[in-house]
C-alpha cells in the first residue's frame, strides 16, 4: 500500500513539474511594457500616426506601449531591428509601404520583409498632399507643371529619403508631367518639412505638412490618393490629370516572426477596435491619415501585391541605392 501511494504521489508530482510551462505559456499577454519600434524619426506621419495609437492600446490592454523612433536607411535600420528582436510579443515595428514594399526592391537588406517579419495589421491609408512653398509663383497643379518645364531642375523636392514613397510617387508625378525635379533627400518627414517651410527646397509631399496648409503658409495644389481629400473638395487629385498615378501610400505593424499566432491576432483584433472608435479617427484626420482596419492575411497580400508592383516601377524608373 505505502508503494502505491509513493508511486501515485510520484506521478502527480511528475504532471505537476510538466504543467507548469503550459501554465506560464498560456498567461494572459501582454504582461509587461510592449515596444513598437517606428522606422523613422519623430514628426513624420509614420510617428504622427503611431503615437495615438500607442494611447489607445496602453488603455485597451492595460499595459504601457512605448514608441521606440529607429530612423535611418529609409526605414531599413529599425526594420531590421525589429526583424531579429526576440518572438515575444513585447517588440512590434511600424513601417510604410515605402519601407516595407518599395525599399527591398532598390537595395539589399539583412532580412526578408516577407518571411521574417510577421503581418499584424494593415492600419492606415495615408494622403499624400503635393504642396509648394509661397514662393513658387504657381496656384495650381498646371501652372506649376508650367512653370517647372519653363525652369527645368530649378525645382528642389525635399523628400523623406530615397526610396520613400514620396520619392517614388514624386519620381511618377515628375515623368508625367514631363518635368525636371532635382531631389533633396532626408533621413524622415520630421526632418524634411523644417527646410520645406524655410524655402530651402519648394516642393514637398507628405500629410504633415497639413497644419501648414490649414494654417496658409504653404500651398496646396493636389492630394496623391483615390478621391478628393474632404476638408480641400477643390483641390484636385493627381490621378485626375494623370490616370496613371492611382497609388495608395499605407501603414503596418508587424512583429518579428515566430511570434506567437495567438498574439498576433490578440493584437490585430486591439488595433482594429480602435480604428473604429471616433476618437482616433479625428486624431488622424488631423494629419491627414484614415484608419483601416484589417487582418494579418490583409497585410500579408498588400505587403506582397505592392512589392510586385513597386517594383515594376523601380526598375522602369530605373531607381536604385545600391
Amino acid at each position: 500500500m505505502y508503494t502505491l501511494v509513493k508511486s501515485v504521489l510520484a506521478v502527480l508530482a511528475m504532471a505537476a513539474a510538466t504543467a507548469t510551462p503550459a501554465i506560464s505559456q498560456s498567461a494572459p499577454w501582454p504582461q509587461k511594457p510592449v515596444r513598437i519600434v517606428v522606422v523613422a524619426a519623430p514628426g513624420g506621419s509614420l510617428d504622427n500616426a503611431t503615437r495615438p495609437l500607442v494611447e489607445h492600446l496602453s488603455k485597451g490592454l492595460g499595459q504601457q506601449f512605448i514608441v521606440e523612433n529607429r530612423g535611418g536607411a529609409s526605414g531599413a535600420i529599425g526594420a531590421e531591428f525589429a526583424a531579429k528582436a526576440t518572438p515575444d510579443g513585447y517588440t512590434y515595428v511600424v513601417m510604410s509601404s515605402s519601407t516595407a514594399a518599395i525599399l527591398p526592391n532598390l537595395r539589399k537588406l539583412s532580412i526578408d520583409m516577407q518571411k521574417d517579419l510577421a503581418p499584424v495589421s494593415y492600419f492606415i491609408d495615408g494622403t499624400q498632399l503635393l504642396t509648394v512653398h509661397p514662393s513658387v509663383p504657381a496656384n495650381s497643379l498646371a501652372e506649376l507643371v508650367a512653370y517647372a518645364k519653363n525652369n527645368p531642375g530649378k525645382l528642389n523636392f525635399g523628400n523623406p529619403g530615397q526610396g520613400t514613397a514620396a520619392h517614388l510617387f514624386s519620381e511618377l508625378f515628375a515623368r508625367a508631367a514631363g518635368i525636371q525635379l532635382t531631389q533633396v533627400a532626408y533621413r524622415g518627414a520630421g526632418e524634411a518639412l523644417p527646410d520645406f517651410l524655410k524655402g530651402v527646397t519648394q516642393l514637398y509631399l507628405d500629410p504633415n505638412a497639413m497644419p501648414h496648409v490649414k494654417a496658409g503658409t504653404v500651398k496646396l495644389l493636389a492630394v496623391f490618393d483615390s478621391e478628393r481629400h474632404p476638408d480641400f473638395p477643390d483641390i484636385p487629385t493627381l490621378r485626375e490629370a494623370y490616370p496613371q498615378l492611382d497609388d495608395i501610400w499605407w501603414f503596418g505593424l508587424f512583429a518579428p516572426a515566430g511570434t506567437p499566432e495567438p498574439i498576433v491576432r490578440r493584437m490585430a483584433e486591439e488595433m482594429n477596435r480602435i480604428a473604429k472608435t471616433d476618437e482616433y479617427k479625428a486624431q488622424l484626420a488631423r494629419v491627414s491619415l484614415r484608419p483601416k482596419a484589417g487582418t494579418p492575411e490583409d497585410l500579408a497580400a498588400i505587403l506582397k501585391k505592392d512589392t510586385e508592383r513597386f517594383g515594376a516601377l523601380a526598375k522602369e524608373l530605373k531607381l536604385s541605392m545600391e
